[in-house]
């Protein structure tokens, strides 16, 4: 690409909260497409950024704003999300971006924006209800649930992270046209030394959130022969909390000190029962972790032939599998190869060609001119 070509600017407002993996994602993307010219202001919703958050987002170039405004689902009332919705619509005015990007799709649901709107499907309320309980959505869930759908109806465009989560979304809303689907990627990070010479089981996530079944890899510990040691919050913003009864709670870490535990190459476990993505489980492939997963739509798509699969709620099997891997070291090199391969298809760079050919396509739809190259998804 030609020099002039990468400085042609292009200005994009992006939402996102420092809780999960959404921060990652708008990080990475962001820091990506800071390569082809994108400058990118990034909106923070919920608690502000923590000091190596801010840290990190500086290094990538990106400009935070932290707006204290409610996340959409710890917001109390319908009317929290649609006033933060409208804060950021007023934002929008006074920043001039060529376009939103949402990964809160909620905003989009009453306020009006005067540039195009994408917003992703990283997940939402119905579809994890879906997944993990049963039954019809709870009151606190229906309204939340209609504000998606509204704010889905008024973007131009959605994308989503997989496939199989793509069919799940338009199917819990009955959208005219599924997502465009653009995987995720994670920026691989420089080698660090391993945290730890003897042998563990690693998990790493939103340990209270239920989707992610901490609960099943809690119970597998007490029949494994190594420590099990799980990286992330035992408490939500949303009130909701786990224990830890025999795994090993590390709390939150910083992706530094991530990197020096997976840098051990531990076996990655995840028994997610919801999982639209999971960067946790890329990150270990990327390391050369061998992974065990929980064998989902999404999970299957993304990892089948470079990871061990199991019924997410059978913690038996879930110990047995581990236990296996660490008396057949060879099976479980093999398996941390097969997943290092395969992270090499969910790169960051094949995230912002995809995310940039998409912008690319909402500006020209409405008559205007991108001076940049296109990019191939």
């Amino acid at each position: 690409m030609a020099r002039s070509e990468e400085r042609a600017g292009l200005n994009v407002l992006m939402t996102a909260d420092a809780v999960g993996g959404v921060w990652q994602y708008a990080l990475d993307l962001a820091e990506a497409l800071r390569q082809h010219g994108v400058k990118t202001t990034l909106a923070v919703l919920g608690p502000n950024p923590s000091a190596d958050q801010r840290m990190t987002a500086d290094s990538a170039g990106v400009s935070l704003i932290p707006t204290g405004l409610p996340l959409d689902w710890t917001a109390a009332h319908p009317t929290e999300v649609e006033q933060a919705g409208e804060m950021i619509a007023r934002l929008c005015s006074e920043l001039r971006p060529d376009l939103v990007h949402l990964n809160s799709p909620a905003l989009a649901a009453s306020a009006a924006f005067d540039v195009p709107i994408l917003a992703v499907c990283h997940s939402c309320v119905t579809t994890w209800w879906q997944a993990v309980k049963s039954g019809p959505l709870p009151e606190e869930f229906v309204w939340r649930s209609e504000l998606i759908g509204k704010g889905y109806a008024s973007a131009d465009r959605l994308l989503a992270p997989s496939g199989a989560f793509a069919r799940e979304t338009t199917q819990a809303y009955s959208l005219a046209q599924e997502p465009i689907v653009v995987r995720n990627g994670r920026r691989a990070f420089p080698a660090v030394a391993s945290s730890s010479p003897e042998p563990f089981v690693f998990t790493a996530g939103r340990l209270w959130d239920e989707g992610k079944n901490f609960g099943a890899i809690d119970r597998a510990a007490s029949r494994i022969s190594v420590p099990v040691l799980a990286a992330g919050p035992l408490e939500g913003q949303n009130g909701a909390r786990v224990e830890a009864h025999h795994a090993k709670a590390l709390g939150r870490l910083g992706d530094a000190e991530i990197m020096r535990y997976l840098a051990a190459r531990p076996v990655f476990v995840s028994a997610a029962r919801y999982e639209p993505f999971g960067l946790a489980a890329l990150e270990a492939a990327q390391a050369g972790c061998a992974l065990v997963l929980s064998d989902i739509p999404t999970l299957r798509e993304l990892w089948d032939g470079a990871a061990l699969f199991i019924d997410a709620d059978d913690d038996v099997a879930l110990s047995a599998e581990i236990e296996h891997l660490f008396r057949d070291p060879d099976t479980r090199a093999a398996l941390g190869h097969a997943a290092q391969r395969r992270a090499q298809d969910y790169t960051v760079e094949a995230m912002s060609a995809g995310v940039l050919n998409v912008y690319r396509s909402m500006l020209l739809k409405r008559s205007h001119s991108l001076p940049l190259e296109s990019a191939a998804v």
